[in-house]
């Protein structure tokens, strides 16, 4: 184990795979990466900053984009990473437009879970967030992943103030029936979401948890984040996610992460204090090398939002 100046034990990295994506959601933080990248990492790439963090304790991968199921070497990259000494587990963030194809064979190679991004059941409103008409397809990538084992899957659904809001208890409804975990999360406002944006369709989560916490029937409070779950009487699992302006969230962070052009990242809200890792390496970096660098990242690391 690990831990940074602040006392935060490192347990996860979550390392966007490229940034490219097949849908335009005129929301998306992109990871906090603030331009678009030609450079993407092999997958033996990725392997080694994973391994490196392994060395250090950290024991679970997630892999994001952009869109991670639009690389054609996507199931090598999962079945590389899955296969690293001490991980423990692999889970992906998708949009789940080509989950359909691809869930079987990923459960195959190693990837144990799923968060699915979906907003909205309305599929005008769906085509309004993402300018795309997918929303089959994603309904139809969650029941597959579910039959694929990859358990448990989660619907992420980001809270949009006049948009969507008052969809939570039919995406509720819709997790309960096929057996997937609700998220709600915060509007995040990262170097890359316009002022804006932020300031139309942010909404402060507990407005809604409030209701939510009356219906609940349980409540437990997960260790990383202090976030709380609730459990309603039809069995409905619905977690919310609050980052924004939140110092028990930062607080309680354990996780770094990888930028899709290979630069390791402290914080998702800042890149102002990035380590690249992927150019060393690609000039022949040895392991004790690239492991200052990742050991450098940690020593940056600080809460955003502090107390």
């Amino acid at each position: 184990m690990i831990k940074d100046p602040y006392g935060r034990i490192l347990t996860g990295i979550r390392i966007a795979v490229t940034n490219k994506c097949n849908l335009k959601c005129f929301y998306c933080h992109r990871e906090g990466e603030e331009n678009s990248h030609l450079t993407e990492m092999e997958p033996w790439e990725i392997a080694t900053i994973v391994r490196i963090a392994s060395k250090f304790g950290i024991k679970k991968v997630k892999i994001t984009g952009g869109e991670p199921l639009i690389r054609n070497d996507i199931t090598d990259l999962v079945y590389e990473v899955a296969s690293v000494s001490g991980i423990s587990e692999v889970s992906m963030t998708t949009n789940g437009v080509f989950l359909k194809k691809f869930a079987y064979r990923l459960a195959e190679v190693g990837l144990r879970r799923v968060n699915v991004s979906l907003d909205t059941l309305d599929r005008k409103r769906y085509e309004f967030i993402t300018r795309r008409n997918k929303l089959n397809d994603v309904i139809s990538g969650i029941h597959k992943a579910i039959d694929a084992g990859l358990n448990p899957v989660k619907i992420n659904m980001v809270l949009l103030k006049g948009l969507n809001e008052d969809e939570v208890w039919n995406m509720a409804s819709f997790a309960s029936e096929v057996g997937a975990i609700l998220q709600l999360i915060e509007l995040v406002k990262s170097p890359t979401t316009p002022n804006w944006i932020f300031k139309r369709f942010h909404l402060n989560p507990e407005i809604i948890e409030r209701e939510i916490k009356k219906k609940a029937v349980k409540v437990l409070v997960r260790k990383t984040h202090h976030r709380r779950k609730y459990i309603l009487e039809d069995g409905c699992e619905i977690e919310i996610v609050k980052p924004m302006h939140n110092t028990e969230f930062c607080a309680n962070c354990t996780r770094i992460r990888v930028t899709s052009d290979g630069k390791l990242k402290p914080c998702l809200l800042r890149n102002d204090n990035l380590v690249d890792i992927l150019t060393p390496m690609r000039h022949g970096a040895s392991m004790s090398e690239l492991e200052e660098l990742f050991l450098k990242t940690i020593k940056l690391r600080e809460p955003y939002f502090k107390k």
